[in-house]
């Protein structure tokens, strides 16, 4: 197969919607914008969630609690993502990564005790709940910041 045969498979492509070809398209004329009007105008374009001047729903709707637009969400890893580990392993995000555990991690790694864990490994991450970190010194293993 060559560059100039390739095309898309048949009927995945439609034609445009040709407007203002004549009365025998069905959309001559007014070219499907009725009569007058600011929406029959060229250069017409509205903002996104306008609502023709009435209080938009997003507006209307109260505001609940506090979202704080500065934070860095840390990427969650539960303790059974490290059971391929072999124990006296330091264990980091850049690890997980390498190893396909995890397929980004932008901010941080926060580690949940999901799971089981039994070999003694370090742990390097931000973050550790409660749970985790209780698990990871029971199987003789250490839990390092970042």
């Amino acid at each position: 197969m060559k560059l100039h045969e390739l095309a898309p498979a048949e009927g995945a492509r439609q034609d445009g919607y040709r407007v203002g070809r004549g009365p025998g398209s069905g959309n001559g004329k007014t070219s499907g914008r009725g009569h007058k009007g600011q929406k029959a105008r060229s250069g017409y374009s509205r903002k996104h969630g306008f609502e023709g001047g009435q209080n938009p729903l997003k507006r209307r709707l109260p505001k609940r609690g506090f979202n704080n637009v500065f934070a860095k969400p840390l990427t969650a890893v539960n303790l059974g993502a490290f059971a391929g580990f072999e124990s006296g392993t330091t264990v980091s995000a850049k690890t997980l990564l390498e190893h396909g555990v995890l397929s980004k991690c932008q901010y941080g790694l926060k580690v949940l005790g999901g799971g089981e864990i039994t070999a003694a490994l370090t742990i390097v991450a931000d973050s550790f709940s409660a749970s985790a970190k209780q698990k990871i010194e029971a199987a003789g293993g250490k839990c390092a910041g970042a």
